[in-house]
This record gives structure tokens, sequence and C-alpha cells, in this order.
């Protein structure tokens, strides 16, 4: 399964958190399977993030794609910078 069927799976099963500040605070609340950002977050939120997920041992993985389309995939009129799949 590629990370754009995973993401899409996970949005239907509503087991998501999208956006940066909800991400980091469920990240300090839980233990999340996977991080996933898109490649344009600015480097200090991305350093932020993944410095979250080697203390909290999750996946980190880069979306080979823009917060806009990041949010297609997602199925949000948005651009959507950070996805936590729970």
């Amino acid at each position: 399964m590629n990370l754009i069927d995973e993401i899409q799976s996970a949005i239907k099963s509503k087991k998501v958190v999208i956006g940066h500040n909800e991400s980091i605070n469920y990240i300090k609340t839980g233990a999340p399977k996977a991080i996933i950002v898109a490649n344009n977050l600015p480097a200090s939120i991305r350093g932020e993030l993944e410095y979250n997920a080697k203390v909290s041992k999750s996946l980190f993985e880069v979306f080979d794609g823009t917060s806009r389309e990041l949010g297609v995939v997602c199925g949000k009129p948005f651009p959507v910078s950070t996805i936590i799949i729970k």
C-alpha cells in the first residue's frame, strides 16, 4: 500500500489529526502511528516534528508534494501541512 492509499484509508476511518498545532498537541498526549508532512513545510516546523517523532518512536514520512496537494489527497478544500495517523 502506498502513502496516498494509507492516508485516504486513515481519513475514511477517522483515525487522523490534521494540522501542525493539533499534531504537536496529539504527539505530547499520545503515541501516533505515523507523522506525515508536506515537502514544502518550513524547516523549523519540520525539525520540531521530526524530533517529536523520534521521541515518540513514530514513523516520520515526507509526502512527495506540496501542502495543497496533500490537502487534495485528504479531501480538504485547503492546504494541509501535517497529518498524524493514530
